[in-house]
C-alpha cells in the first residue's frame, strides 16, 4: 500500500480544488427544486466548473462514467447517473462533486431536500451528516482508520440504521482515488495510523433499512437492495500536526 504524503505545495493546490468543489454545491443549491431533472443539474454544474472555475469535472469519462457529477436520489446509495427524470416533492438527493484544478482533486457531496421532505428522511440525512462529523473529529496523526470507521458505525447503528460496506472513502490528490481505503465501519485501533499531511475523503453511506447493495445494469448506479432510503455526506480532509482541516468546507458550515 503506497500512501502519498503531500508536500506544502500540493496541500495548497488541494485547498484550492477543495474550495472549488464546495463552491459548486453552494452554486447548485437554489436550482434543486421539484420539477428539475438531474440532467439539468448536471449541465449547470458542468458549465459552472468549466466556465466559471476554469476547472475540470473529474467524473466525466472517468472509467466510462458519462456525466460530470453523480446524483443519487432516494434509495440510490451512490454513483447515480443524471437523467431526464424530474425530481418530485419529497425526494432526497445527494449531489457528489469532484473537480480537478491544476492536476489536483477536490471531492465532496451533500444531501439536498426537494420541496417538503418527510421527518424520517430528514432524520436519516441528519444522522448521516453527524456520522461524517464524528468521523472527522477523530482525525489526527496516530488515529487509525478503524477509529474513523468505528465512529461512523457506532452512531449509525445506535440510531438503528445500517452502514453500506461495499463503498468507502479514499486517499486523494493528483489521482481521484489513492490509498488508503477508508472504510465506514471498523474497530478502534485497527488498521493503519494516519500521518501528518495525508489527505483523504470520508463519505459514509447510511441506509434506513438493511445495508445490502445492488448495482444496476448501467454498471454504476448502486441502490439499496430493499429499496429503503439512503443518505451520504462527504468531505476531503487534511491531516494536520494536531488534528484536521476540512478542505471542502462550505460557508454554511463555517
Amino acid at each position: 500500500m503506497t500512501i502519498t504524503i503531500k508536500t506544502a505545495a500540493e496541500i495548497e493546490k488541494m485547498r484550492i480544488a477543495g474550495k472549488l468543489a464546495a463552491d459548486v454545491l453552494e452554486f447548485i443549491a437554489p436550482y434543486i427544486v421539484p420539477g428539475v431533472t438531474t440532467n439539468e443539474i448536471d449541465q449547470l454544474c458542468h458549465d459552472y466548473i468549466i466556465t466559471q472555475q476554469d476547472a475540470i469535472p473529474a467524473p466525466l469519462n472517468y472509467r466510462g462514467f458519462p456525466k460530470s457529477i453523480c446524483t443519487s436520489v432516494n434509495y440510490t446509495i451512490c454513483h447515480g447517473i443524471p437523467n431526464d427524470k424530474k425530481l418530485k416533492n419529497g425526494d432526497i438527493l445527494n449531489v457528489d462533486i469532484t473537480v480537478i484544478k491544476d492536476d489536483y482533486h477536490g471531492d465532496t457531496s451533500k444531501m439536498f431536500y426537494v420541496g417538503d421532505v418527510t421527518t424520517h428522511a430528514k432524520r436519516l440525512c441528519k444522522i448521516t451528516q453527524e456520522c461524517l462529523m464524528l468521523a472527522i473529529e477523530q482525525v489526527k496523526p496516530g488515529c487509525t482508520l478503524g477509529d474513523i470507521g468505528y465512529a461512523i458505525q457506532k452512531h449509525a447503528e445506535s440510531n438503528r440504521y445500517s452502514v453500506v460496506r461495499e463503498f468507502c472513502g479514499h486517499g486523494i490528490g493528483k489521482n481521484f482515488h489513492e490509498e488508503p481505503q477508508v472504510l465506514h465501519y471498523g474497530k478502534p485501533g485497527a488498521g493503519i495510523a494516519l500521518q501528518e499531511n495525508m489527505i483523504l475523503t470520508i463519505e459514509p453511506m447510511i441506509n434506513i433499512g438493511k445495508r445490502h447493495v445492488k448495482v444496476l445494469k448501467d454498471g454504476w448506479t448502486a441502490v439499496t437492495k430493499d429499496r429503503s432510503l439512503s443518505a451520504q455526506w462527504e468531505h476531503t480532509i487534511l491531516v494536520t500536526p494536531t488534528g484536521y482541516e476540512v478542505l471542502t468546507l462550505r460557508k454554511e458550515e463555517q
